[in-house]
This record gives structure tokens, C-alpha cells and sequence, in this order.
């Protein structure tokens, strides 16, 4: 008898609770290296045992090809679940174990958790947490694929609401994401690149925008490439549990050694979605002023602030006939005086096809304002030699602790996007060489007025602008001094 599916409502509690369970032992920020590699093994071994199930039924026996994953003998959940003393090291063998026995696909799934130091989790705390999970059965008959990865996002967003500023390291808001997805359209068959992928959300929705217009989403090639390896672990198990297998996330530092190189080259791709970190500090500037890549066509970034290293290395990365890409910034990006020439020669080179600006709250508690900058190698013939200003901030909803779009910004903002008509008061296409005669600033509210002229455009407009330049300024100062005191080990 195949059991009733679990609700979405039922699973979420079930997986909220297992964070519960950790409270009070470690911080928030941490919960996520446990409860995902727990969750990912429980998931794998209910499978296992509903494939053995079925080719009992179907054939009276099995064969190797009737399991997607080996579970070698030791190492099921249910062995672990027996185990008393030393659970941390049951863990850990096990998952090992799986991930030597699957080595193409899960070398490595399960990151670096010490599950074996009990001064964090004693034997009673891991016992609880075992059988926590063993309380549903995870089966694909039970927790379907897209309702599995539903509450696997569903995990990802509480732990970003919980981990403070330094959830923008693995969470991007998902309203934001679409909007950029729908922006650059991924077609069926094409790549698709984060380089700072995080928890894979970028490339995930990628795929299931592809699903929800019926089409062969499992057709993209979807690349991605992360620092810190815990997040690098969970975007791979993020992919695996939405049902998508055709991808390729490697763990590593983008900009000192980028994963993706053919014949000594940088890959290209159709595709790019990233929101690289903000404004590191910690990076190798002298590296990149000599890079053997050549990723720094249009100059070097500061040592304070590597966003035009990343931003240089998806130019570099974009493939000359079809690339596209869309990048999330801090409104910094566009007027900051120390990137002046690197912004000239980037506005020069016609690259820049839309400057999206966005209102405060959709960076992870963070206030800075966010924008949007998609670039194109073959931009359409009706915007050559333009620039598409689009002043959307405010098209965001703010509840309690959370910004979003809503659908209707969403639609709002591609209507414009998609039309070379401009829109009063929202959008402008700006000739390149209008943006040049300002310093090549891209400022949006140099280029867009926001009211009439005779209600005093002008001076609303510069006072807006010089407000924008200054909170985005202030905030920059802010975001700098958190990853200096982190930096020395001072974390708030």
C-alpha cells in the first residue's frame, strides 16, 4: 500500500524541527551544516530501500542499475540509527562510505561537518536528531521530488532569517531571482553559469522557469562555483533533491582559481546569473593585475573592493554570440569614483544593455539598495549604442522583517525592459554617448526624472541623487568595517 504524500504544511514543520532540536547548542548560522547533510543521507536511504521494494515486486530481485545511489552494506540510515555511543562517528563513516561508493556524483556531497567533537553535539543531542528524521519515511512515493525541493528552499530561507547579514553568503531573495531569470530567458539546450552560486538558487530556478513553461528543463547545462565548501555542499544536494542531475558545482575562489577552462581558456557561456560578495577585501588584487586569464580588460579594482574583478571575470566569461548577463550589486557599483575608468571603458566597449535600480531590503539584512546590471555580447540592433535606465525602487512590497517583488513589480519591470519605447518617470534609453558626457556615471536618477519639470525635476532630482550617492556611500562604509572585524575574528 503506497502511503499518503505528506503536505507541504506537515513537511515543513518536520524539518523546522529538526533546527529546534539544535537550538541552544550552536548558533543559527550553523545549523544548516548539520540538518542538510541529515536530511540528504535520510533522504537517500528511504529511496534505497523503495527501489529495493519495487524490483522485489517487479522482478523477485535486484540488480545494481534498480538503485539511483549505493548504500553500502554498514552504512544505511538504519545503522546508524542503532548505534548508541560514538553517533557522530557512525555518522560520519556512513556518509563517507556513501560518498566513496557514488564518487562521480557525491564525492564530497556532505561537506566537512565535525560530527565527531561532542563538546558541539553530544551522543544524546545526535540520538535526538536521528530519530527526529526517522520519525517521517522520505520515499519518493511519500515526499515527492518537487515537494522534497520545495521544503529543502523552505529550509535554505529560515536559516537565511536566522543567520543575520551573513545569510547573503548562501541566500539570494528568490522574488529577485526570478525577475533576472525572466530577464535573460534560458532556452532549452543552453548553459547556464553562477560563479558565486551559493545554495545554487541562480541555477535552480533557471531550470524550473524552463519546467513551469512545459518545456525540457533538464536540457541546461547548469555550471557553478563556490568558495565556502558547507554552501557548495548544499547547492549540489539542492539540484539533486528538485530531480536535476546534469550539472557541475565545484568548490573553489572564482577569481584565484576559476574552475571552468578549456584549452587553457576561460569556458563561455550562453547564461550568467550571479550576485557575486560585496565588496571583499580579502583577495589577490596583484594576481589579477597580471592575470593569465585576462579577466582585467577594462582595468584593476581596488584592493577594498573586488565587485569589477567578479564583474570582469562574467564579461570574460560570457560567450561572444549569445551571452547574457545579469549581475546583483549594491547601487555602489555605479558611481563609486575609485571604478570611474574601469566603468568608462566597460560603458565604451557597449556591453551594458539595462541598469535595473531596485529599492532597499532585497540584499539580506542589509539597507543598502540593490540594482541590477545585464550586459549582452550581441546586444538587439534597435539598442546598440544605448543604455536602458529602469528606476523600479519603488517596486518592492516590505512585511515585517522581509522585502519582496511582488508579481505585479515583476511583470511592471520586463514590460519595460522588453520595449525600446521609454516610460516617463520609470524608464529611459540613454545613448552611450550621453552617459560618457557625465563621467560614464551610471547613476539611475542622472537619467531619469521622476517628476514633471514643472514641479522642479531638477533640483529633486539632485537632491534624490545626492541622497542615493550618500546612504549607498554610508552603507558601503558599514558593509566594509563587518568584514574587517570578521576578518580578525570579531563576528556580531
Amino acid at each position: 500500500m503506497v502511503p499518503d504524500p505528506i503536505t507541504q504544511a506537515e513537511l515543513e514543520r518536520y524539518l523546522w524541527g529538526a533546527a529546534v532540536l539544535l537550538r541552544g547548542y550552536i548558533d543559527a548560522s550553523d545549523y544548516k551544516q548539520y540538518i542538510f547533510p541529515l536530511l540528504y543521507f535520510k533522504r537517500i536511504c528511504d529511496c534505497y530501500d523503495e527501489e529495493t521494494a519495487r524490483a522485489v515486486a517487479d522482478a523477485g530481485e535486484v540488480f545494481p542499475e534498480d538503485h539511483r545511489f549505493v548504500v553500502p552494506a554498514g552504512s544505511h540510515w538504519n545503522d546508524v540509527r542503532e548505534v548508541t555511543e560514538n553517533v557522530g562517528l557512525a555518522i560520519q563513516q556512513a556518509m563517507r562510505a556513501i560518498e566513496e561508493a557514488n564518487r562521480y556524483q557525491l564525492e564530497g556531497i556532505f561537506g566537512d561537518t565535525s560530527w565527531t567533537n561532542k563538546n558541539i553535539l553530544s551522543d544524546a543531542t545526535l540520538r535526538e536528531l536521528v530519530e527526529h528524521f526517522s520519525s517521517e519515511t522520505l520515499t519518493l512515493a511519500r515526499v515527492p521530488q518537487d515537494e522534497l525541493g520545495q521544503g529543502y528552499e523552505y529550509l535554505i530561507k529560515k536559516f537565511a532569517d536566522d543567520s543575520g547579514h551573513t545569510a547573503a553568503e548562501f541566500y539570494t531573495n528568490r522574488t529577485l531571482v526570478r525577475l533576472m531569470t525572466r530577464m535573460l530567458d534560458p532556452q532549452e539546450g543552453e548553459s547556464v553559469y553562477d560563479p558565486t552560486c551559493g545554495s545554487a538558487g541562480m541555477l535552480l530556478i533557471a531550470a524550473l522557469q524552463l519546467k513551469e513553461q512545459g518545456r525540457e528543463y533538464r536540457t541546461l547545462l547548469l555550471y557553478g562555483q563556490e568558495v565556502n565548501l558547507i554552501t557548495s555542499s548544499i547547492a549540489r544536494m539542492n539540484l539533486f533533491l528538485h530531480g536535476i542531475e546534469d550539472f557541475e558545482i565545484v568548490r573553489g575562489d572564482t577569481l584565484a582559481n576559476p574552475a571552468f577552462v578549456r584549452q587553457d581558456r576561460l569556458k563561455t557561456f550562453d547564461v550568467i546569473l550571479a550576485n557575486p560578495p560585496y565588496s571583499i577585501s580579502r583577495w589577490n588584487r596583484e594576481a589579477f593585475a597580471n592575470d593569465r586569464w585576462g579577466r582585467n580588460i577594462f582595468g584593476v579594482p581596488p584592493q577594498g573592493r573586488a565587485d569589477y574583478a567578479f564583474f570582469q571575470h562574467i564579461i570574460k566569461s560570457m560567450d561572444p554570440v549569445t551571452g547574457r548577463c545579469a549581475i546583483l550589486f549594491p547601487h555602489g557599483v555605479l558611481f563609486r569614483d575609485a571604478e570611474r575608468e574601469m566603468r568608462r571603458r566597460l560603458v565604451e566597449a557597449d556591453l551594458i544593455e539595462c541598469v535595473l535600480g531596485l529599492g532597499v531590503g532585497l540584499f539580506y539584512n542589509s539597507p543598502m539598495e540593490a540594482c541590477v546590471i545585464v550586459c549582452r555580447t550581441k546586444k538587439p540592433a534597435s539598442r546598440q549604442g544605448r543604455i536602458l535606465f529602469i528606476n523600479a525602487v519603488d517596486e518592492v512590497t516590505h512585511e515585517k522583517a522581509q522585502s519582496f517583488l511582488q508579481t505585479e513589480h515583476i511583470e511592471k519591470i520586463l514590460a519595460a525592459y522588453r520595449s525600446d519605447e521609454d516610460i516617463p518617470g520609470f524608464s529611459r534609453h540613454v545613448p552611450v554617448e550621453e552617459v560618457l558626457t557625465k563621467d560614464a556615471n551610471l547613476s539611475i536618477p542622472r537619467y531619469i526624472a521622476r517628476y514633471d519639470d514643472d514641479a522642479g525635476t531638477q533640483s529633486f532630482e539632485s537632491v534624490y541623487e545626492d541622497w542615493v550617492e550618500y546612504s549607498t556611500e554610508k552603507n558601503d562604509a558599514v558593509e566594509s568595517l563587518r568584514a574587517v572585524l570578521k576578518e580578525v575574528g570579531y563576528d556580531e
